[in-house]
């Protein structure tokens, strides 16, 4: 199975991103999510097929969700533990 996709990036999340059929756009993406996503920001078109190697996810499961749900959601990288106590101890004036 292969398939022409569009890659939308959400205007209020960094690093969340769209995956839909070219053809259906965003028809089967529910409204729900359309809000949470805002404005979808078209990042470019790519041909996918189950074998194609993706940065971040399996691109057969790409494809699956878009066949079954209309599109794919790419969620942001979990953030490292040492970036989430990195200003812990900061005092308010930002000075350590």
């Amino acid at each position: 199975m292969k398939k022409i996709c569009s890659v939308f990036r959400s205007s209020k999340k960094d690093e969340m991103y769209l995956y839909v059929d070219k053809t259906e756009k965003m028809k089967r993406v529910p409204d729900a999510l359309k809000e949470m996503f805002g404005a979808p920001v078209h990042v470019f078109d790519m041909l996918l097929t189950p074998e194609k190697e993706l940065s971040r996810v399996d691109a057969a499961k790409v494809l699956e969700d878009i066949r079954e749900k209309g599109y794919f959601l790419q969620m942001p990288p979990p953030k490292d533990d040492y970036l989430l106590d990195l200003f812990k101890d900061r005092p308010q004036t930002g000075v350590r």
